[in-house]
């Protein structure tokens, strides 16, 4: 019985580990967006709030004005595949 309750233990702590790994990566690729900013604010839809979807969305919108976005904004959505 115990071996029972130690694999449970260790297979919530691989799966706690795992959902605070994700999150922290989420974060970092947040960041990285950082130059593409001032280009959403002006061409992108903020009134869904901002999630993966409005991102991805958001990212199309900006690879199809590519022309008025920066350099480095260029160089993001070319990093995620946008471009």
């Amino acid at each position: 019985m115990n071996e029972g309750r130690f694999s449970m233990k260790l297979l919530i702590s691989a799966c706690v580990f795992v959902a605070i790994s994700a999150t922290a990566a989420n974060a970092i690729d947040l960041a990285e967006l950082a130059p593409c900013r001032p280009a959403a604010a002006r061409l992108c839809d903020r009134s869904g709030g901002m999630t993966w979807a409005n991102l991805l969305r958001c990212g199309a919108t900006l690879a199809a004005n590519s022309w008025r976005v920066s350099g480095s904004c260029r160089a993001v959505l070319h990093k995620y595949g946008q471009l």
